[in-house]
């Protein structure tokens, strides 16, 4: 089952609001869904994005893709800088050695 993290669309006419949702990639955009990320406010302005990011953060490390829209708001909400710098952190960390260990060779 691909799973997906991408918008579903709720509001009135003319007046649209989304939910992030994530969702089996089979389901259509308004249809079921697996759990509810946050929503997009694309009127508000510069608060639009509400987001849990603990919950996008596991379901992105258990393999769901998000759709370039959604994407872009995590980019927004700091959510993949974050991800990003701690791999790097990470990676960083690993490579590193210590400077006794340096000095004894």
């Amino acid at each position: 089952m691909a799973v997906r993290i991408r918008l579903r669309r709720v509001g009135r006419k003319k007046s649209p609001m989304y939910r992030i949702v994530v969702a089996d990639s089979r389901s259509p955009r308004d249809g079921k869904f697996i759990e509810i990320l946050g929503q997009y406010h694309p009127q508000q302005g510069s608060n639009a994005v509400a987001l849990n990011t603990d919950r996008a953060n596991y379901w992105l490390d258990n393999g769901a893709q998000a759709s370039d829209t959604v994407r872009s708001l995590l980019r927004r909400a700091g959510v993949l800088k974050a991800r990003h710098e701690a791999r790097l952190g990470a990676k960083l960390t690993a490579a590193a050695v210590p400077l006794a260990e340096r000095k004894s060779e």
